[in-house]
């Protein structure tokens, strides 16, 4: 493959960037300096480095004005129209603010949100003082995006009440209904937050009206309470963050700035891995509370943590703990997080009350989650063999580490030993990742030859090939996708679907996503900085293409049998998103399809046949219908007899559709040999994969799958035929 011309765009960008952007190392910076610095930066490797740079003017400006509001207060609980009078003064400076590094637009909203959410505290605990009348006949309209701001603060605190009462309103149902069910509900019956479930059960007894409806108003006033303790920790960086993301995503909805503790976490979720104690944490008022032990993490080997304890304080080998309590999150995470072979002390509240301190050496946890995985799928007398995929993840740090390409290669070997004698590969859900591993993943499955085109803005097409020509699966091969099968996914699929080497089952189309980024860190453009690390710009360099000459940006990958899911009525696709780059095309690179299928084609149409007349597709087309005329539903009675009614019809028709996770697909799932050695050490993983397979024996769209496998077995398949370069 040829080396990405990205690099050498990075590369021009530090050196021109160094000569422009020089600190003076005697000049003491306050925030407003660094807030500068940045937009500065981040502008600056737009105008220069961006696929498609916009031109930053008076429409660029009006843009960023109203979207900027609308992502501090989107359902306009906050400012008042005065403030946004106020504030139109800026609404066509915005442009020439940026160009001269001036933020006296976000400094004027920021100060005006602090003093309205300051307000707001004083709202809500006023409007929570006294009873809702549910007996009133008034409604509220969820569709904030259509609403004005209020007029008055009396117009805000009437809005507040409406929002609070809504809000409330399913509370007091359960607390009306707890009384006649608790004799035979328990917690695990119940799906809202573990907080309010256990507000809820605590009060397993009969309630009169006036008392469900007090508890309800309560446990609002706490969720709140949780909801501004947690917008005080926010720091004014954490607020320019989210201006500068606004100018940012006026480029592209991939172009995203990351901070410098963003940047991390987008590290982690690309590699599926990190150095710490192998816990998820959430803030509490008493201290972090383990709410997920990860399998095989410290935490998980040491067994002396459990779910439910907090930690309160944190203290490094040989120096005196921390307490954590108020502390924000993030912080905390970075006292308790730290470099493999490092100790951590862990001062711990244990469910039970009591204290310990429990000493843990931090390890490389890895996200079991976000890594491939696969079963055997046995129908009678014949296996086959599926890969779920989440994403393509890769180690920046380091290609030859764990990464998906050579997981999926593994796990195919793997499935063929153990007797496969087809293959699903499952990019359902599957956002995309990195280039390389899809390039890589895709050369298992033919000879040799191109796999995806990319342009570079003002360059020459780079045509990214397979050059092995060993091919790892030379067997039928079907690929499943869906609307959230976005950038690699749509990779994978399209050169399969346009050698004709798999058959692709899923939605209309998917999401649609046919653009490259490229992370760069800010650091790398200063020559010298005395801010810290200043993070880094995801930003869109380049477009990829099909090999058909064909661009998946917007349209994505049509499959070759189209089946509805629950997504398919709702706006969720690159289409739908804010500020996406055009379709187009280039020209074809040169490839010639595979032929080693007898009869592609037919196969196809008796897919599709088969499809369009079974029942369990009609009813999940039906749900999806209704889930799309659920979302398009935005007024909302206020009135608790209206509201059960709704309700009521609503837990009708959704028991009827629940009949879906009863479908039996006859098939049985297993994992191969090697997991299943692995049981023996670890129950939690067992668990995991008997309620996947669960799952995907309900799942007809595998079912489907192997229908299809099995029309290109054996007898539909030419021996030794492989998909390769003309030529």
């Amino acid at each position: 493959m040829k080396r990405n011309l990205a690099y050498a765009l990075i590369v021009m960008l530090i050196a021109v960037a160094s000569c422009s952007f020089t600190n003076n190392s005697e000049k003491n910076f306050d925030n407003d300096d660094k807030d500068k610095l940045l937009l500065d930066l981040i502008t600056y490797v737009l105008e220069k480095g961006h696929y498609e740079p916009k031109e930053i003017n008076d429409d660029f400006s009006v843009s960023v004005f109203e979207d900027f509001i609308d992502v501090i207060d989107p359902t306009k609980r906050y400012f008042l129209q005065s403030d946004i009078d106020e504030f139109e003064q800026y609404k066509f400076q915005i442009d020439d603010q940026i160009k001269n590094t001036d933020i006296t637009f976000f400094n004027v909203v920021y100060a005006r949100l602090l003093e309205r959410m300051e307000d707001a505290k004083g709202i809500y605990k006023e409007v929570l003082e006294s009873p809702f009348d549910y007996t009133v006949n008034e409604s509220i309209d969820i569709d904030y995006e259509k609403m004005p701001f209020a007029d008055s603060k009396k117009d805000l605190k009437e809005r507040w009440r409406k929002q609070l009462k809504y809000a409330t309103l399913g509370t007091y149902d359960a607390k009306m209904m707890i009384g006649q069910q608790n004799a035979k509900t328990s917690k695990s019956d119940w799906s809202e937050d573990e907080d309010a479930v256990e507000d809820v059960i605590d009060d397993a007894k009969p309630m009169t009206s006036a008392e469900a409806e007090k508890s309800a108003r309560e446990s609002t006033g706490k969720t709140l309470d949780e909801f501004f303790d947690f917008v005080s920790d926010l720091q004014r960086k954490d607020w320019f963050v989210q201006y500068i993301n606004t100018i940012v995503d006026e480029f592209d909805p991939h172009t995203f700035y990351f901070a410098p503790d963003d940047k991390e976490k987008f590290d982690v979720s690309m590699s599926g891995k990190f150095e710490g104690i192998g816990a998820r944490l959430q803030k509490k008022p008493e201290g972090a509370k383990i709410v997920e032990i990860i399998s095989g993490g410290p935490v998980w080997r040491d067994q002396r943590l459990e779910v439910g304890d907090e930690i309160i304080k944190v203290g490094q080998k040989g120096e005196p703990p921390v307490d954590i309590v108020g502390m924000r999150l993030d912080d905390a995470i970075k006292l308790i997080k730290g470099p493999e072979g490092t100790v951590v002390d862990l001062t711990v509240r244990k469910v039970d009350g009591s204290l310990d301190v429990i000493s843990l050496t931090r390890d490389v946890v890895e996200l079991e989650e976000s890594f491939a995985k696969s079963a055997n799928i046995i129908k009678e007398n014949q296996k086959f063999g599926l890969i779920n995929l989440p994403k393509f993840y890769v180690d920046f740090d380091d290609y030859s580490e764990r990464n998906a390409a050579t997981d999926v290669a593994k796990e195919v070997e793997r499935l063929k030993e153990e007797g496969a004698e087809g293959l699903i590969i499952d990019l359902r859900d599957n956002g995309g990742g990195s280039l390389k591993t899809v390039v890589e993943m895709a050369g298992l499955f033919i000879k040799d030859g191109p796999i995806v085109q990319v342009q570079s803005s003002g360059k020459k097409k780079e045509v990214y090939d397979d050059k092995d020509e060993r091919i790892q699966w030379d067997g039928p091969l079907v690929i499943l996708v869906n609307e959230l099968s976005a950038s690699a996914s749509e990779i994978l699929a399209a050169a399969m679907q346009d050698y004709k080497r798999a058959v692709v089952i899923g939605s209309q189309q998917t999401f649609g996503k046919g653009t490259v980024q490229n992370v760069i860190p800010l650091d790398n453009i200063v020559r010298s900085n005395e801010h810290g690390d200043l993070g880094a710009i995801k930003l869109t360099t380049q477009k990829f293409y099909r090999i058909n000459g064909g661009s998946t940006q917007l349209e994505g990958v049509k499959s070759d049998v189209v089946v509805p899911d629950k997504y398919s009525y709702i706006d969720l696709g690159e289409r739908d998103q804010s500020n996406p780059l055009k379709w187009d095309k280039i020209s074809p690179a040169n490839y010639e399809i595979w032929d080693g299928y007898i009869d592609y084609e037919q196969t196809v149409a008796n897919s599709s046949k088969r499809m369009s007349k079974n029942p369990q597709i009609d009813m999940i087309e039906e749900n999806a219908k209704w889930l799309k005329a659920e979302q398009d539903e935005t007024e909302i009675s206020l009135n608790y007899k209206v509201y059960k009614a709704e309700e009521e019809k609503d837990k009708e028709k959704s028991d009827y559709f629940k009949t879906l996770s009863e479908y039996d697909s006859k098939l049985t799932f297993t994992s191969p040999r090697y997991e299943e050695e692995l049981f023996t050490q670890d129950s939690v993983l067992r668990e995991k994969r008997d309620r996947w397979h669960k799952n995907l024996a309900k799942d007809v769209y595998v079912e489907e799958a192997v229908n299809v496998l099995q029309d290109l077995k054996i007898n539909n398949i030419k021996q030794g035929k492989l998909a390769s370069v003309k030529g």
